[in-house]
């Protein structure tokens, strides 16, 4: 079977690679997952600490989803880590299918977060308790600095690797629901309002569900094998038939082999022409550049009538 070239890049459209924020050296973003990690574990135990002393529920709802977060980042390094080890045995791809079910796990884990949030709430909406606001408020502008620079740290990789995405709008949604207990701490000192501490705990769940459900639905679509998102598979194919001497495309299959890679399979028809290792350097090549796809597989075939494969209904 005569092959394309196999480029393992992190690539999904021409535009792949232009990065905003902080660069690492050593281009990875191990760097920013040590910092954000630390940094969350450390911020988890003062707000828990400070949670319970000053008895906020939006103190200790954000400690329990800080702490998932930390989760999440590790989730994530541990992804990219086991990307980057070579095939091996079995695993032929690599590893790089790891940064997939990262994200989805991820997000799974924070939707289970939200359901623990939402009941504690309900529990202190029925018997509001007195908080300690200026306690909150010191707590939760930490929470601002802390998860506003970390989010920072993954703004560029978010726009081209869901695993980073991940990473960022927890850290983002965070740095937002720090300052909306900023404010609910200031209304009640204000009002005295009790119930504004649980109705803040509610917010910070829809803020979950809303920063994680756009997460999770990419994260099923990636580990469903759906053509990823910025690929055109009929683009794709109108490619492939518009080839010099090519009378039929058929068996073509896109899928995603990690959060930043993604795969083809295709068979061109074409009749009486010889074998074109140039031509197929030159689809590779194009499939990369115009479309994102680095590893492509293409089979020549003469006769399209005699592959089992062609009928579109079968796989």
């Amino acid at each position: 079977m005569p092959h394309g070239d196999h480029h393992h890049g992190h690539q999904h459209g021409p535009h792949q690679g232009h990065r905003h924020g902080p660069a690492n050296p050593s281009g990875t973003y191990d760097r920013s997952f040590a910092l954000g990690a630390l940094l969350n574990i450390g911020f988890v135990v003062v707000e828990a600490v400070y949670g319970v002393l000053a008895n906020s529920t939006a103190l200790l709802a954000d400690a329990g989803h800080n702490l998932s977060d930390v989760m999440g980042l590790l989730l994530a390094w541990g992804a990219v880590w086991l990307g980057r080890r070579l095939p091996k045995g079995r695993y032929t791809y690599g590893f790089g299918y790891a940064s997939i079910l990262a994200s989805l796990l991820n997000a799974t884990i924070l939707l289970i977060a939200v359901g623990a949030i939402l009941m504690e709430a309900a529990n202190r909406l029925a018997a509001p308790e007195p908080v300690a606001e200026s306690t909150v408020m010191a707590v939760a502008v930490v929470g601002i600095v802390i998860n506003t620079w970390t989010a920072w740290l993954f703004m560029g990789g978010q726009r081209h690797d869901i695993n980073l995405r991940g990473a960022y709008l927890h850290m983002a949604a965070d740095a937002a629901v720090s300052l909306g207990v900023v404010v609910a701490a200031l209304a009640i000192g204000v009002t005295g309002w009790l119930w504004l501490d649980p109705a803040t705990s509610i917010a910070i769940a829809l803020v979950i569900v809303a920063g994680t459900w756009g997460l999770l639905r990419d994260s099923v679509r990636l580990a469903m094998h759906a053509v990823p998102e910025g690929i055109d598979p009929a683009g794709v194919e109108r490619y492939l038939a518009g080839l010099p001497g090519v009378a039929a495309v058929h068996d073509l299959h896109i899928w995603p082999i990690s959060t930043t890679e993604t795969a083809l399979t295709a068979h061109l028809v074409r009749p009486g022409m010889n074998q074109d290792d140039a031509l197929l350097l030159e689809i590779a090549s194009a499939l990369k550049d115009r479309f994102g796809i680095g590893h492509a597989t293409i089979q020549v075939e003469h006769d399209g009538s005699c592959c089992r494969l062609a009928p579109a209904d079968v796989v």
